[in-house]
């Protein structure tokens, strides 16, 4: 009989979780010094680094080198560090492609909440309720600009599925929650047919007026404030998109709304829903299993949903085929027709 050795456990992997909270910090660190802005014009080593940014070469170093650990930089063997295709493409700010709006949004934000995780689980109270008006409309006001790039290459895709570039009659959008429109914006920029009605408190609409007006878009659109649950859906919409909004509502409040939405839709139109999903069996994906955690601390019921559920609500509703659009955003969008 031959032995063998049993797989040595080390505590490396825990050891790295001990600095989690170190990577989006830094991410933050590089995007408000410009490291991704200089970088994206050329490798630099740490003096020209150092030169471009007006950050002292100790910081820059220090947070160039970690971001080579990351693979979000690279550096060759003349010490130039380079971008990756990856921060290339996602950390630029000046990029349309630019997500680190999110990262920038983390420190001040998102991680003073999570310190109180404890005695969240223990009393199962929210450090705050973001999905009620009152509480909330600040924090979104914020937040919507900050996130827009993740919803508008998503929102682009689902422009081109619908074919609303082919359109030759008007089609009318219904956008809940707008946020920032970047939805509707997005749907509007494929056909001058659209318009778009977009619903959200009224304290978070003048950002949604002011970025449809920067993308030259404001003709085509109108505004109904209010509550999701209160504010007028009108009726007749082709298309509904509820981007991002579900996780923050709890079951109830979901399946309402997507019962609600159904009522404001005309027959043969399409509901569009983006949120992290989970798997059916809740074992990943990680970010999906994490962003519970988030609305265990800042909603009152919010959590993440598998597709499963969430088809089980949309016939509920009245809609028919739910299906799953690839889509490059954290999650395959979710559609389903009104008979």
């Amino acid at each position: 009989m031959s032995a063998t050795n049993p797989t040595q456990v080390t505590p490396e992997r825990i050891m790295q979780f001990a600095w989690a909270y170190a990577t989006p910090l830094i991410i933050e660190a590089a995007i408000r010094n410009r490291i991704f802005d200089e970088l994206d014009a050329g490798p630099k080593n740490a003096d020209e680094l150092h030169a471009a940014t007006g950050a002292p070469a100790r910081g820059v170093i220090a947070i160039a080198n970690v971001l080579v650990g990351l693979n979000l930089l690279t550096r060759d063997s003349a010490g130039r560090y380079s971008l990756t295709p990856e921060s290339a493409a996602f950390l630029v700010p000046s990029k349309p492609s630019f997500i680190g709006g999110l990262i920038l949004h983390t420190s001040e934000h998102i991680i003073p909440q999570w310190l109180h995780l404890n005695e969240v689980v223990r009393t199962g109270i929210p450090v705050r309720t973001v999905n009620q008006e009152e509480t909330g409309t600040a924090f979104f006001e914020e937040l919507v600009l900050n996130i827009f790039p993740m919803s508008y290459a998503p929102a682009k895709a689902l422009a081109e599925h619908l074919g609303l570039a082919a359109a030759t009659a008007p089609i009318s959008v219904l956008d809940l929650a707008a946020g920032s429109g970047v939805w509707g914006i997005a749907l509007a920029q494929s056909s001058p047919q659209v318009r778009v009605t977009a619903v959200d408190w009224a304290g978070v609409l003048p950002t949604t007026r002011k970025t449809a007006a920067k993308f030259g878009l404001t003709d085509r659109y109108s505004f109904s404030p209010g509550d999701l649950f209160e504010a007028d859906f009108g009726s007749g919409h082709q298309v509904a998109i509820l981007g991002h909004i579900l996780h923050s509502e709890g079951e109830k409040r979901s399946r309402a709304l997507l019962a609600k939405t159904f009522t404001a839709l005309a027959p043969g139109a399409t509901i569009a829903v983006q949120e992290f999903l989970v798997n059916k069996d809740r074992t990943g994906p990680l970010n999906g299993l994490i962003f519970a955690v988030n609305m265990l601390i800042n909603t009152d019921e919010g959590n993440t949903w598998s597709f499963e559920e969430i088809s089980d609500w949309l016939r509920e509703a009245g809609f028919v085929n739910p299906r799953t659009l690839d889509s490059p955003g954290p999650s395959p969008l979710i559609l389903a027709t009104k008979p």
